[in-house]
């Protein structure tokens, strides 16, 4: 079994998503990009869109921070779905989209 998903070791996948845990606002987390279509490079950027209408400017802005602090080698970038006016890069993210981190009510 391989220790990876999106070219990214599944102990990247769990510190990123530990961070998202924290913000009981994320219903969803989608990746998109090179890395969703599979077509990745060693070093390419992580792509990701975070669904959830509730979300504040500096809820994202103290994510953004926490990534950051993270000290992983790869650029995030972070958006809200919501957000998005580029109609082709949200045709974009639902043609190729895939679940990075989905909330779990338990």
């Amino acid at each position: 079994m391989s220790d990876q998903r999106f070219g990214l070791k599944e102990s990247t996948i769990e510190k990123i998503n530990g961070v998202f845990t924290s913000c009981p606002q994320i219903e969803k987390v989608i990746l998109y990009g090179s890395r969703a279509k599979g077509n990745y490079r060693h070093g390419s950027d992580i792509d990701l869109t975070i669904i959830g209408n509730e979300l504040t400017h500096p809820q994202m802005l103290r994510l953004a921070n926490e990534l950051d602090d993270l000290l992983l080698p790869y650029k995030i970038d972070l958006s809200l779905f919501h957000k998005i006016t580029n109609p082709n890069l949200v045709e974009h993210i639902r043609r190729v989209g895939k679940v990075f981190y989905e909330r779990t009510d338990s």
